[in-house]
């Protein structure tokens, strides 16, 4: 249960920043850690969506749990 609540708290966290700016370093495991910032583009109830800047088509999705563990960080100040 007292993980639900922290997955909410950084959903709502998210949720402040929709169309911000933002960057982010994902871990793809074997010491590569991928950066890439883009626009904070839509939220769900599991997922978060983010539109790559280098290249307007293309979007990621992380989920919150990637962000609890640190899989992914994220960057508000852009």
């Amino acid at each position: 249960m007292e993980k639900m609540n922290v997955l909410a708290s950084i959903k709502s966290q998210i949720d402040d920043h929709i169309g911000e700016k933002v960057t982010l370093r994902a871990n793809n495991g074997r010491r590569k850690i991928i950066v890439s910032s883009g626009v904070l583009e839509k939220t769900y109830p599991s997922i978060f969506v983010v539109r790559l800047e280098e290249d307007t088509q293309r979007t990621v999705t992380y989920s919150y749990s990637d962000v609890l563990t640190k899989t992914v960080q994220i960057d508000f100040a852009g």
